[in-house]
């Protein structure tokens, strides 16, 4: 039986016997199929290099062998023609019995155990999760069984420093941004405890990517300051997932810092490597510019225009850097967990002196090689692997490079241990930089057409409360929902709100100053933040004219003038 005669057999077969009983569970057909697939790749390679004869000598057994557990009615004609050979030759066994070895844990890389699906893995035991910090991780999960692993989590809305004198209120898991690094293994059952501090002023909740169900557990998670929920799930797939919060606004949340990363590993563990090191990327935007002092409120109109005061790493500008940064020795294998929680920016990620000898390409299980900047999409992340050869300060960066220099994308990465001239002399040679300048260039603008696209000066009723409803819809409904009826116990209803309907101008006033501690809405307590809203007057005109005019409220009329005694 020749190569390409197991081939077209093994093909052929796996169609016609795929409703066998011997491949009644679909993921073992899959696991056959992958095995297959690869020892014929690397069949076809090794014909470049051997001659024909000597591929079909060493290999027709290994394809035979896998023909056989699929049509078992030739057994006896295989066995007598080629199998029972390799007896006779014990070259042909050798080299069977490590090619089958070699193809099997290759098999086994897919994350389940002997071809089984990870949703019937079975657990063995309770374990309490050791969540880490940044930039580190837990311990790996080595070939521990699948387990019923316990998650504790915490969430505080902490005050912070950004950069040098620049403070800002840090909304996070567990008390860092990124959040604590959680590590599992496929087949894992994760109890997942969230809880919300009960000096925190706002519901929070958690989306995590590893998750298969609704809102990847954001449904299921919603908690209040001073509560705590919890809720399970399954780890199906190996890869590093982004966990984030979803409660709306969704952005603003994010933005704050509400993201970490949760790391699921194969059955078996991922290789051992020297250094681990976890590190995420995210955009901050503020009400004044970078490197103003004092405490800098968010500022949703710069999120939306994705115009971001700092990008940096872990947090803050500096974080990893001086007495901060991250340390290796000359000859180590280095593996950095990156991911990026946006909530807007892709990073480039790249180390400056080095070349990723692999890439986990987006936290998945596909490998890239030889890489020297990858992407990271917000709410993604990416597994890196380098051995470092020379000693030195390596940068860490986002090269789209004016967010390193410029809004804090830098880290470096010390490391110590003795020269390696062959590699690396260490030689300067300086040169000349012309850059060809800074001026802003512009595109003409049509002044005419932009003019007639804008909305008439003065609108009518039903004009005033159309436009009212689209603002509404784009920047309150998340909160308050589409009927206005709110969110109890987080979110004052709008709907026949008395709270409203007493004092026009206190409404006009928390549009446009936003509002913070507690407050009585149709008898019920909140005490939440709503943030201030980036509007023209016209649109506030026109957004509180359209909740006045719905749900059953008094009906008022706001006009430009009024929002204008009320700004301050």
């Amino acid at each position: 039986m020749t190569t390409a005669d197991g081939v077209t057999a093994l093909s052929r077969v796996f169609v016609e016997k795929s409703s066998a009983s011997f491949y009644r569970d679909k993921k073992i057909i899959a696991w056959h199929c992958h095995c297959i697939t690869m020892l014929s790749k690397g069949l076809q390679r090794l014909r470049t290099t051997m001659s024909e004869y000597m591929t079909n000598v060493i290999f027709s057994p290994c394809m035979t062998i896998l023909y056989l557990q699929a049509n078992q009615h030739e057994k006896h004609r295989l066995m007598k023609n080629s199998v029972i050979s390799i007896v006779h030759h014990p070259f042909r066994l050798a080299v069977l019995l490590l090619t089958l070895s070699i193809f099997g844990w290759s098999c086994a890389k897919n994350g389940h155990e002997d071809g089984e699906s990870s949703a019937t893995i079975e657990t063995q035991g309770v374990m309490m999760a050791a969540l880490s910090h940044p930039p580190f991780v837990p311990d790996p999960v080595g070939d521990r069984p699948a387990k019923k692993l316990i998650v504790h989590m915490e969430i505080l809305e902490e005050e912070g420093e950004m950069t040098n004198g620049v403070k800002y209120m840090y909304w996070t898991f567990g008390g860092t941004v990124p959040g604590s690094f959680i590590r599992t293994r496929v087949g894992d059952e994760v109890e997942f405890h969230l809880m919300n501090h009960p000096d925190n002023k706002l519901p929070h909740n958690i989306d995590l990517h590893a998750v298969n169900g609704p809102g990847g557990g954001a449904q299921s998670s919603f908690v209040a300051p001073g509560r705590e929920t919890a809720f399970t799930f399954k780890t199906l797939h190996p890869g590093l997932f982004v966990y984030h919060c979803a409660t709306a606004p969704v952005g603003m949340h994010i933005a704050n810092g509400m993201y970490g990363l949760i790391l699921v590993e194969p059955a078996g563990g991922l290789p051992p490597v020297d250094r681990e090191y976890y590190i995420m990327q995210g955009d901050f935007y503020t009400k004044g510019n970078f490197g103003e002092p004092g405490l800098q409120p968010f500022d949703m109109k710069k999120a939306i225009d994705e115009n971001a005061d700092y990008v940096v790493f872990n947090g803050s500008v500096g974080a990893l850097t001086g007495d901060r940064a991250i340390t290796a020795k000359v000859g180590e294998t280095v593996r950095l967990y990156v991911g990026n929680g946006g909530p807007n920016l892709v990073s480039s990620f790249h180390v400056i002196g080095e070349i990723f000898d692999k890439v986990y390409l987006e936290g998945g299980a596909k490998i890239n090689e030889n890489v020297q900047t990858t992407l990271i999409p917000s709410g993604g992340a990416a597994i890196i692997e380098f051995k470092v050869d020379v000693p030195g300060e390596y940068i860490l960066v986002d090269h789209s490079i004016f967010r390193a220099f410029n809004k804090g994308a830098l880290a470096m990465l010390n490391v110590s241990g003795d020269e390696s001239e062959n590699i690396y002399a260490g030689q300067i040679v300086e040169g000349i930089y012309l850059p060809e300048g800074g001026r802003i260039q512009e595109m003409p603008i049509d002044s005419a057409r932009v003019a007639a696209s804008r909305p008439p000066e003065n609108l009518t009723k039903d004009e005033q409360m159309q436009y009212g409803r689209n603002i509404y819809m784009q920047t309150c409904f998340a909160c308050h929902q589409s009927d206005g009826q709110g969110m109890k116990g987080a979110f004052p209803p709008l709907a026949n709100s008395d709270y409203l309907n007493a004092d026009v101008k206190r409404a006009i006033d928390i549009v446009l100053n936003g509002l913070t501690g507690e407050i009585t809405v149709n008898g019920e307590t909140y005490n939440s933040v709503m943030t201030s809203q980036t509007l023209t007057d016209r649109e506030a005109a026109n957004v509180l004219t359209y909740v006045y005019n719905s749900w059953g409220n008094n009906g008022t009329d706001v006009t430009e003038d009024m929002v204008k005694a009320q700004r301050r």
